[in-house]
């Protein structure tokens, strides 16, 4: 079966009625995870970001901790899949500043992270890929957003 284009889709939704709408929503949850987590944040953490930063920062917090320290192997593998998840959550989002506050804050757990990264060459460069992507998202955001940000980029 081949997917209908976004436009056509969007044209039959509109002719839907909403309970027919919410139909089609709750049965895609049940799909993917992925699906799910999304109409989670949509309804009900996309009104209160700050709090939805906080969340993902202490998931990010409990992965750190969790981390098998008896290899770099091991340290790679669960710093990467924390960035993965992350960046999963800043999709939902879709807002840039929070993608710049939980990739810097992603960025100051590795950082003071115990083994130091600086140990590994992979560490090393994904945290240095990491802040280049940080810049690059800060340079399109309003100036004076801008300038905090690169403030604290420069604590880095």
């Amino acid at each position: 079966m081949k997917a209908i284009s976004l436009k056509d889709i969007k044209q039959e939704l509109s002719h839907l009625s909403p309970h027919e709408v919410q139909e089609i929503c709750l049965r895609l949850s049940r799909f993917k995870k992925e699906n799910k987590e999304l109409l989670s944040y949509l309804l009900f953490h996309s009104s209160d970001e700050d709090a939805y930063i906080e969340s993902i920062k202490k998931l990010m917090d409990e992965g750190f901790e969790a981390i098998n320290k008896s290899s770099f192997f091991y340290i790679r593998k669960s710093i990467r899949k924390i960035l993965t998840q992350t960046k999963k959550h800043i999709r939902y989002s879709q807002k840039k500043e929070t993608e710049v506050e939980l990739l810097l804050y992603f960025c100051k757990k590795m950082k003071t992270f115990t083994p130091s990264i600086k140990n590994s060459l992979q560490l090393e460069n994904l945290y240095k890929r990491q802040v280049i992507l940080i810049k690059k998202i800060i340079a399109s955001l309003h100036e004076d957003l801008q300038y905090d940000y690169n403030l604290a980029v420069d604590d880095l």
